[in-house]
C-alpha cells in the first residue's frame, strides 16, 4: 500500500498525466477507469504499470483479476493517493501504464477501397477523442494525424475513444499535405471538408477514399485543401454558422460509409 505523496511512482504516474513531452520522453501513456483499462488489455497490450485502490479491486473482483494477471507491475495505494494521479471527477481506482502503441508515419498501406479519416491542427483532447470512437464505430479502416494535433496519447483523448485508441489503425505525419498528395496521385479519392466552393457532400456516392477534417476554428489549410481531389461541403439549413469539428466529422463519415 502506498500512501506517500513523494513516492517516485506517483509522481512518475502524475506527471505522464500532465505531460505530453514527458509522456513522448518515456514513451509512455495512461489510461484510467475500468472500461478503458480492461479495453486496453483485451486489446493485446499489457500494461507495465496497474495502479488500484482496494475499494475498487472488491467493487471489480472480475476485471481486477483479469487486468492484473496481465500487467508487468502492480501497487495498491490509498484512495487519497489514486487522487494525485487521476484525471477525472469521479475515480473508478484503477489506472494503468502502457508503452506508446505504433502509431508513427506509414505504419500500413492505404487501402484504395477503404475509408480512412485524415485530421488537421485539431486541437480538443476531447473531439479527437469521440472522433477516434466514431470512426471505429462506423468502421473506417484508420485515421491519419497532423503532427501538430493535440497529442493521441492525452488522458482525455483515451478516455473519449471509449478504447478505439487501443484498436484503430492510426498513424502521425509531419506534413500532412505531402502525405495527401501523394494519395491522390497514387489514384486514392481524397476529400477536403472546406465550405469554400465544395460540393454539397450528400449528393455525392463516395465509395472509400480518404476525409480531411480542419482544425476547429480555421479548418484546413490551403495546403491541404488544395492536396485533396474533391472539395466537399456539408449543407447548413439552419443559422448556425459551423458545426463543431467531431459532430461534422460524423456526419462526413457517415455520408462515406452509409
Amino acid at each position: 500500500m502506498i500512501t506517500s505523496r513523494d513516492n517516485e511512482t506517483v509522481k512518475l504516474c502524475a506527471k505522464l498525466v500532465k505531460s505530453a513531452a514527458f509522456r513522448r520522453e518515456r514513451s509512455q501513456f495512461t489510461a484510467e477507469g475500468v472500461r478503458i483499462c480492461t479495453d486496453g488489455v483485451r486489446s493485446g497490450y499489457s500494461p507495465s504499470l496497474f495502479i488500484y485502490t482496494s475499494s475498487a479491486c472488491e467493487k471489480y473482483a472480475e476485471e481486477f483479476a483479469f487486468v492484473a494477471e496481465n500487467s508487468d507491475r502492480c501497487i495498491e495505494v490509498s484512495n487519497e493517493i489514486f487522487g494525485r494521479i487521476s484525471d477525472t471527477k469521479s475515480p473508478q481506482g484503477f489506472f494503468c501504464v502502457f508503452n506508446m502503441l505504433d502509431k508513427q508515419e506509414n505504419p500500413y498501406r492505404i487501402n484504395k477501397e477503404g475509408s480512412f479519416l485524415a485530421c488537421e491542427r485539431v486541437q480538443d483532447p476531447s473531439n479527437l477523442g469521440t472522433i477516434l470512437r466514431t470512426a471505429e464505430a462506423l468502421g473506417f479502416e484508420g485515421v491519419i494525424l497532423s503532427d501538430d494535433c493535440c497529442d493521441i496519447y492525452s488522458p482525455k483523448v483515451v478516455r473519449g475513444s471509449m478504447g478505439a485508441v487501443f484498436r484503430l489503425p492510426c498513424c502521425i505525419t509531419e506534413d500532412l499535405p505531402a502525405y495527401i498528395s501523394e494519395l491522390s496521385e497514387n489514384g486514392v479519392e481524397t476529400y477536403a471538408s472546406t465550405p469554400r466552393n465544395a460540393t454539397d457532400i450528400t449528393s455525392l456516392d463516395i465509395c472509400g477514399g480518404v476525409m480531411l477534417i480542419g482544425n476547429e476554428g480555421s479548418g484546413l489549410t490551403d495546403g491541404a485543401i488544395e492536396a485533396c481531389r474533391h472539395k466537399v461541403m456539408i449543407p447548413m439549413r439552419g443559422r448556425a454558422e459551423s458545426l463543431n469539428a467531431s459532430a461534422a466529422a460524423a456526419m462526413l463519415m457517415w455520408e462515406m460509409v452509409r
